[in-house]
This record gives C-alpha cells, sequence and structure tokens, in this order.
C-alpha cells in the first residue's frame, strides 16, 4: 500500500541566493501569464500538445526556463483551462435543470497566475545531495542548498523514500523560501483483522465531528468557538471591502492567510484526535461529493440576516478537508478510512430501521423515533448509521477478500440494493447500552 504525503522544507538561503530564487519564481510566473494568454488566444484551448507547438520556443528564449520547466509551464496552464472547461460545463448542466441562475465567467478573460510557486521535477529540476542539502534548477543553473523541517519527513528523505514532484513556494510575510515535496510511502497492505474496532464519524458544522466507535464509545467535537472566530474574521473583511483602499487590500490578504492557517491547524488536529482516541480502527466517513449543489441556498436579494448567515456557515464548512486529513493520516497510524453513502444518516433509526424526514423534529439536534420512541442526539444517531454501514464494508472485505473504499454511484441499480441493505441493520443495544 503506497501512501503520498507531503514535506515542507526551509530552504537556508543567503541573500544572494534568495536573489536567484525570486528571479526563477518571478520568470516561471510571467511565463504561465504568457501561455495562459495564448491558450485563450488558441480557442481557450486545454490541449497541452498543441500549447506546446505556440509557446514552448518563446518560453526557453523570453524567460530563460529550462526545458523542462517549460514543459510544467504548458501542462499547469493546459490543466487550468481544462478545470474551467470543467466548471463551465457544470454550471450550464446546473442552469438547464434550474439550479442555479447564476452564469459560471471564469472563461471570459485568460486566467491569471499570481502566487510565486514554481514546481520542480525530481531528478531533472531538483536532486538530494548528502549533508542534508538538495539541488534545485534556477535560471543560472543548479543551487545547492541546506535544508531543515519535520524530523520524521527529514528521516524519510535520507532513508531513500521515492520522491515526486516538488513545489518551490515563497511566504512574503517571512521572506522565506520553502520546498514542498511529495513522499510517497509504502506501507504493509491492510488485513481486516488488522483492524479491531468500527467508527463511524458524522462531520457537521455545530459539531465538527461526532464519532461512535463499534461498543457506544462516543467521542463529540464542538465547533462552536471556531465559528465564533469565523464570525470574527467575517465581520473584519466585511469592513475593509466598505474601505476599498490599497491598505485595507493588504489587510485582507493577511487576514485570509490567517483564517485559511486556522482552519487547516484545526483539521490537522481534529484528525489526530480521532486517530488517537481509536487507534486501529477502520473509521467510517460520509460520501458528501457535491453536497453543496444538493444544498445550495438559492440567491435572494432580499433573505433575511439568518438566511445570509446560515448561507455563510455553510460556505465555510470545510469537511472535505478534515476527511482527506484523516484519510492520509490514519494508514501512517495503523488505521483506514473509507467512504459510505451518506444516504438518510440523521433520519434512520438505528433501533428499528424506520426512515423519516419526522424522526428530525424541527430538524434540530433531537432524534426522536416516530415507530420505535427510540431517542438520542441526532448526530450521535448519524455517526452510529455511519458505523454500521462500515461493518458492513468489513465484512464485505473479509468474505470477498476486496476492500472498497468509496461507495460506487455510477449505476442506480447497485446504489438502491445498496441501500436496502443499510435498511436491514440494526444497533444491538445490548451491547451498546449507552445509546438507549
Amino acid at each position: 500500500m503506497r501512501i503520498t504525503i507531503s514535506a515542507k522544507l526551509k530552504l537556508n538561503h543567503t541573500a544572494a541566493q534568495k536573489a536567484a530564487l525570486d528571479r526563477i519564481t518571478l520568470a516561471y510566473r510571467d511565463a504561465l501569464n504568457y501561455a495562459s494568454n495564448k491558450a485563450f488566444e488558441l480557442d481557450k484551448t486545454s490541449s497541452a500538445p498543441r500549447l506546446h507547438k505556440a509557446v514552448y520556443a518563446d518560453l526557453r528564449a523570453q524567460f530563460g526556463l529550462g526545458a523542462q520547466l517549460a514543459c510544467t509551464v504548458e501542462r499547469q496552464v493546459a490543466a487550468t483551462y481544462k478545470g474551467q472547461w470543467t466548471k463551465l460545463k457544470q454550471n450550464l448542466k446546473a442552469r438547464e435543470l434550474g439550479r442555479t441562475k447564476r452564469r459560471y465567467k471564469g472563461l471570459e478573460a485568460a486566467p491569471r497566475f499570481v502566487a510565486r510557486t514554481l514546481e520542480y521535477q525530481h531528478g531533472r529540476d531538483y536532486s538530494w545531495k548528502k549533508g542534508g542539502k538538495v539541488s534545485v534548477g534556477t535560471l543560472e543553473g543548479r543551487m545547492v542548498l541546506e535544508y531543515e523541517g519535520y524530523q520524521k519527513h527529514l528521516d524519510l528523505i535520507r532513508q531513500g523514500c521515492e520522491t515526486g514532484a516538488a513545489k518551490l513556494y515563497y511566504q512574503k510575510s517571512k521572506k522565506q523560501y520553502y520546498l514542498i515535496v511529495a513522499l510517497n510511502v509504502e506501507l504493509s497492505d491492510p488485513h481486516p483483522t488488522q483492524h479491531s474496532n468500527i467508527v463511524g464519524v458524522d462531520v457537521g458544522q455545530r459539531y465538527h465531528f461526532v464519532a461512535t466507535d463499534k461498543d457506544g464509545k462516543s467521542l463529540f467535537e464542538k465547533g462552536k468557538a471556531v465559528r465564533q472566530k469565523k464570525e470574527h474574521f467575517a465581520r473584519i473583511k466585511k469592513s475593509l471591502q466598505r474601505k476599498g483602499t490599497r491598505s485595507a487590500t493588504r489587510r485582507l490578504v493577511a487576514l485570509s492567510g490567517r483564517e485559511r492557517r486556522l482552519i487547516a491547524d484545526r483539521n490537522h488536529t481534529l484528525a489526530k484526535r480521532l486517530i488517537t482516541r481509536f487507534p486501529r480502527s477502520i473509521f467510517g466517513l460520509e460520501d458528501l461529493t457535491k453536497i453543496r449543489e444538493r444544498t445550495e441556498r438559492r440567491s435572494n436579494p432580499k433573505a433575511s440576516p439568518k438566511t445570509k448567515r446560515a448561507k455563510r456557515h455553510q460556505s465555510q464548512w470545510s469537511f472535505a478537508e478534515l476527511q482527506s486529513k484523516l484519510a492520509y493520516k490514519a494508514p501512517l497510524f495503523g488505521s483506514l478510512a473509507v467512504r459510505v453513502d451518506a444516504h438518510y444518516t440523521s433520519q434512520a433509526c438505528p433501533k428499528c430501521g424506520h426512515v423519516s424526514r419526522g424522526n428530525r423534529p424541527k430538524a434540530g439536534l433531537e432524534f426522536l423515533c416516530e415507530a420505535c420512541g427510540h431517542r438520542g442526539h441526532a448526530d450521535r444517531v448519524a455517526s452510529v448509521n455511519i458505523a454500521l454501514r462500515t461493518m458492513l464494508v468489513r465484512q464485505d472485505w473479509m468474505s470477498t477478500g476486496a476492500l472498497s473504499m468509496r461507495p460506487d454511484v455510477s449505476d442506480g441499480e447497485v446504489k438502491a440494493a445498496r441501500l436496502k441493505r443499510y435498511a436491514e441493520l440494526r444497533w444491538n443495544p445490548d451491547a451498546s447500552p449507552s445509546l438507549m
């Protein structure tokens, strides 16, 4: 089993070395914008071979880039346009279905690149040297720099771990360059007998997560404190946007970085807390793909402040980042993360199987089964249902020898059969009396 982790290495550079890195990053950014404008002129093409014929010679001669960096520029611009075309097609489909009236404007002008971040290819643009050093490419040739970072990452690099592409990233606030390297770590293939515990994880906004294992032990993580901080950031940004001055714009950029780092640090902490609380477990996560499209509120200029606040909270919900961090951290600690269907997890009674919106009175946090009277915390009931579905995944894994990391949603009949199996699941109250 192979997983990819990112190692952030601080480059110890002098003033002269920093100036050389400045030149290569600025030239790379200018090359991206040049190639982006050319792609826009070529009918907004997303074809890397077509773009290669149009800009390769200019990227080498005009910007001084090496052959590999020039090809990387072309691929990055082509991938950007491909993403824009995908978003445009999704927008057209959503407009046909009446889900939105907004028109996607991403391809009305050539995408502009602002960040001073370039991508190195291992063995061509950068390579490792002895004594904790790395050789990176610049406009004047290779430059050898010392680096430092997280000790476990340094040990993996020293042991000869396979490395992929790397990004040279500039942090403006510290005037410091970092090298973000992809490390491919080989782990032993997982086996169902290695994971004795099953944990269902329900993610949300009022509670960042509620996790329940097969023995009925639960872990709640409230999101009120983080939401208050996000509201504080929202108020400051609103005030600065009204001013519109250059200093206000600079302040907005700084605030966006602070908010992003706050959310990332919070999700790292939550993922680590789950893994350490439930060691050697299979974590079941809801497959919330396109959840925002399914639950998007229509824009209304006359909407009440409460409705606008709820829409803002939904846009700030970073569930995907939390799930991704848990998914990549789990194998490193001897656990595993799989995805299960999210349908009706908070509306289905784990005791009798009755599914109804009426089980959630006023769509609140209380769960009250209309059929059997089972009562509990709605998010906890959802985590129990997720745990039951994860147990089903483990049973299929043991019987077939194949692990399904994500439910198949391409076939409607398969999905209907899977939901029918979920309806037959029951939580044994004798094994977990705390749920009663």
